[in-house]
């Protein structure tokens, strides 16, 4: 029983405001969130995988913990949970293996110089900040994507080097990640661009429409009206 009390802890953060709470999100930094979390969803569809929004991260049963709480965390090998209030890693499940964070104005500078070495402590393997904003912040240097990954020798973050026109390969989403101004898009080894359920969803109805256009010029070649079959 006791063992069971020390672990179910009420957080404080959980029902108390954290000072990126009170910040806001603009409204082209919740779009890129929603549109990563759809990309996500549809790459790791059939698979268990939970992706989550600005979830609360914690490592310890410390109730004052401050949390981390990414903008966009995967977490493979578990089920997505809607009504979670929040996640303690090596409790609910293992640390993510992939986190993003969109800048912000009072948020770049930890997200590129606190952030990582906290994720690595954390054990998450992979971290990518990106800058939507036109023009990037100063901080950026005109560079809007970020990334590090855990080394494992050393338990420490180790930046990616940056790939052509400032892309990152992601091992974890077996991805490239291609910054495109306000939006960052994901393409897979060959460079085709991974897509939304949406997009998906068009994309096999704009090619069913094809199959069928394609099948009425070849009957018509035929000497056969398509209109005319049932």
């Amino acid at each position: 029983m006791a063992r069971h009390i020390e672990d179910e802890v009420a957080y404080y953060y959980d029902s108390h405001s954290t000072e990126e709470d009170l910040m806001g999100e603009t409204a082209f930094h919740a779009a890129l969130v929603r549109y990563l979390v759809d990309v996500l969803t549809c790459l790791f569809q059939g698979r268990v995988c939970a992706i989550y929004e600005n979830l609360n991260m914690y490592q310890t049963a410390n109730p004052k913990e401050y949390p981390m709480a990414p903008d966009v965390e995967v977490i493979q090998g578990v089920a997505y949970q809607p009504t979670i209030r929040s996640w303690r890693v090596g409790k609910s499940g293992p640390a993510p293996q992939v986190v993003f964070e969109i800048a912000s104005e009072e948020t770049w500078k930890k997200d590129l110089e606190e952030k990582p070495s906290r994720y690595g402590r954390m054990g998450v393997q992979e971290y990518f900040a990106y800058d939507p904003h036109d023009p990037p912040l100063p901080r950026s240097a005109n560079q809007r994507l970020f990334g590090w990954r855990l080394d494992r020798n050393s338990q420490t973050m180790q930046a990616m080097p940056v790939g052509a026109g400032g892309s990152l390969w992601s091992a974890c989403l077996e991805s490239w990640l291609v910054p495109d101004g306000p939006t960052l898009r994901l393409y897979d080894q060959n460079g085709q661009i991974r897509l939304t359920p949406l997009e998906a969803e068009a994309q096999r109805a704009q090619m069913e429409a094809r199959r069928a256009l394609l099948l009425a010029e070849k009957l018509r070649s035929l000497g056969v009206d398509p209109d005319q079959i049932l």
